[in-house]
């Protein structure tokens, strides 16, 4: 991949333009549309950012393809050349009731290897992103290489989606753990287990612009990032997906029937 230090640059720069965007939007009324059900909506804004991200990155790019969370790229079957997997806002429902715990996401690929991932946290202005082989960082801080301690020791994210079918598993983890804790928005979830606030993440189905951003920045700080049934993420479906310290991710496997998940 040519200039990697062009691209780093142009999407920081991008990315915090669409922030603006979004920050701007709190002042007007937004389109509100379910997708599946109540708790899985799109906004205006959603499509918005994911169109001002598709035409800047395409603009610079023209030869690379794009996969987007609400209408871009979902043709895409195979993952060869440079393909941009996008999230205009990840955590929709957090950024309508709360106007904050949301984030935009970028992760590049290049034949199917993660090379920069990009996690901002909107309202926070905290920028989580990486470098395949190079690091991770927040903002112009270097982010640790995780300290490897056993989910005994550490807080836990579980999706609410989990909590809200009653499943057993999920409960007994949370109850292994040090606590629970929920944001909402995969990628902050992810950026706190990166970050080492957190020991692991689980959620029973993550799509693509999910996962792609995270993944990179996760592994560069020396975590797991696989399926449930202990698989490579497939970036062409949705997945359950764990994502953990290396200790806390062989507890889970080895005594909870999390592939049931």
């Amino acid at each position: 991949m040519d200039r990697i230090e062009k691209r780093d640059g142009l999407i920081k720069m991008w990315m915090r333009e669409a922030a603006g965007l979004l920050k701007a939007s709190f002042h007007e009324k937004l389109e509100i549309q379910e997708k599946t059900s109540r708790t899985d909506l799109v906004t205006n804004m959603d499509k918005t950012i994911e169109l001002f991200l598709y035409e800047k990155i395409s603009a610079a790019f023209p030869d690379e393809r794009i996969m987007g969370e609400e209408t871009i790229g979902h043709d895409i079957t195979d993952l060869k050349g440079i393909v941009w997997i996008v999230d205009p806002i990840d955590g929709t429902l957090n950024f309508i009731k709360q106007q904050s715990n949301f984030a935009i996401m970028i992760g590049v690929y290049e034949n199917g290897e993660g090379r920069l991932g990009y996690i901002y946290d909107v309202m926070h202005d905290e920028m989580f992103w990486a470098i395949k082989g190079k690091g991770a960082f927040c903002n112009g801080k270097r982010l640790k290489k995780i300290e490897d301690i056993p989910l005994a020791e550490g807080l836990v994210a579980i999706s609410h989606r989990l909590i809200a079918a009653d499943e057993d598993e999920a409960r007994k983890i949370g109850k292994a753990s040090s606590g629970l804790r929920m944001v909402g928005s995969a990628g902050l979830e992810t950026a706190l287990v990166a970050s080492g606030k957190l020991v692991a993440y689980i959620a029973p189905s993550l799509a693509p612009w999910d996962i792609a951003a995270g993944k990179i920045i996760a592994e560069e700080v020396g975590l797991v990032y696989r399926q449930l049934n202990g698989q490579s993420i497939n970036l062409l479906k949705n997945n359950a997906v764990i994502v953990a310290t290396p200790f806390t991710y062989q507890e889970i496997m080895a005594n909870f029937s999390v592939g049931q998940l």
